[in-house]
């Protein structure tokens, strides 16, 4: 794999994760639509929850929160998308590689 388009993939997902809770106050578009037509209260809570809300828990700075919370699910799922296409890479690799010895020229 090309670890440069990684690292810059890694980079630019960090940079989102860092301003885009600074972008708006606003709810979300589905939350606001459940206000704006009066179903918010219906919604279940979830099952389970790793980072409630997008708020890391201990700091007391929301802004500071939430982005901990972005970087933290940010390199939790790019580390598990790297690994998925480390495995497929190398397993690809072991599928098309014959050492000469058993190949039939």
């Amino acid at each position: 794999m090309k670890s440069k388009w990684w690292l810059i993939s890694l980079l630019i997902c960090l940079i989102v994760a860092i301003f885009s809770p600074l972008a708006s106050s606003s709810p979300d578009g589905l939350e606001r639509v459940a206000e704006d037509k009066g179903f918010i209260e219906l919604a279940n809570d979830a099952p389970f929850q790793i980072i409630a809300d997008y708020v890391f828990p201990g700091i007391e700075n929301e802004a500071v929160a939430t982005i901990t919370a972005g970087i933290i699910g940010t390199l939790i799922l790019f580390g598990l998308a790297y690994g998925v296409a480390w495995l497929l890479t190398s397993s690809r690799r072991k599928q098309t590689y014959q050492p000469a010895s058993n190949r039939k020229d």
